[in-house]
């Protein structure tokens, strides 16, 4: 059974250690809250970081944003007490750094056994030998509580010593392979930053981008990027009549047995009606998170 729909156009890190900006974030259009315990973090910090999320999580008035905590790795001295706290904490997510194979799913997974189910696992795929176990990271799903991919552009690139162009030429590849793994997988996907933080043109350009790609949204580091993210990743006004288009024409009884038809001037299938009926619902789904409370 298909998931009901869920906006994630947009995901907001915010370093647990600043109180400041957790208590904005309450307020921001976002689709989605990470509180990070990671790179945003200072080591002297991360102890203090983790109660602080810990505390959010529980005090919550967060709406109708999706709430996840992204901890420091299994191979650092953070991360099993991260973790630990992470799924006592329950948030809708838990985050995890340099996901290199499904074993590493499968021990992340182990070590979230207390966390209640709701808790779902996203692995960041972010590393060099992640882009040659795309398909096996994503089949751990089957037996795990994994359920989304989110990129770490930054660090693949330093690995891979490779330039970070506007148009991001080094890694489209993995990009598209990430997004394939994905959806064969049935996984929520989150494209990378965007380092640049005043550079808003060019954040639109790679939103576009990234929405072409198949991405679901963005994470982002500047509350600045939020309405270009949103506004990227939502269906487009003639996508969404189009589909309510094609849904109304197969819908119609003299259409019924048709597997293709001509709707507005445009070949209409089967395969189109599935994806028309999807961006429907997450338009809705878009339309209700973002109507007045």
């Amino acid at each position: 059974m298909q998931a009901p729909a869920r906006p994630r156009r947009s995901a907001l890190y915010m370093p647990a250690s600043n109180a400041r900006a957790v208590e904005k974030a309450r307020a921001l259009p976002c689709d989605v809250v990470i509180l990070d315990l990671e790179d945003a973090v200072a080591p002297e910090m991360k102890p203090q970081a983790r109660a602080a999320a810990v505390a959010a999580v529980k005090a919550g008035g967060f709406g109708r944003r999706e709430v996840a905590i992204r901890v420091n790795g299994l191979g650092t001295r953070w991360g099993a007490d991260d973790l630990a706290s992470a799924a006592e904490a329950g948030p809708d997510a838990i985050v995890v750094p340099k996901v290199n194979s499904a074993a590493d799913v499968a021990a992340y997974d182990a070590a979230l056994k207390a966390a209640p189910a709701k808790t779902l696992l996203w692995a960041m795929i972010e590393t060099c030998p992640a882009m040659f176990a795309l398909a096996e990271i994503g089949a751990a799903a089957s037996a795990t509580r994994l359920a989304g991919f989110v990129m770490g552009v930054n660090d693949l690139a330093k690995e891979m010593k490779a330039r970070q162009t506007p148009g991001r030429e080094a890694f489209l590849p993995f990009l598209s392979l990430s997004v394939a793994a994905a959806r064969a997988h049935g996984l929520v996907i989150l494209d990378g930053v965007h380092n640049e933080i005043d550079d808003l043109a060019a954040l639109e350009a790679i939103c576009r981008q990234g929405a072409d790609f198949g991405f679901d949204g963005k994470s982002l580091i500047h509350p600045s990027h939020l309405q270009i993210c949103n506004r990227a990743f939502a269906p487009p006004p003639d996508e969404v009549a189009w589909a309510g288009a094609v849904v109304a024409a197969f819908a119609n009884p003299e259409n019924e047995g048709k597997g293709a038809l001509r709707v507005n001037g445009r070949l209409a299938e089967h395969l189109h009606l599935a994806e028309a009926q999807r961006l429907l619902a997450l338009a809705a789904a878009i339309e209700a998170a973002e109507a007045p409370a």
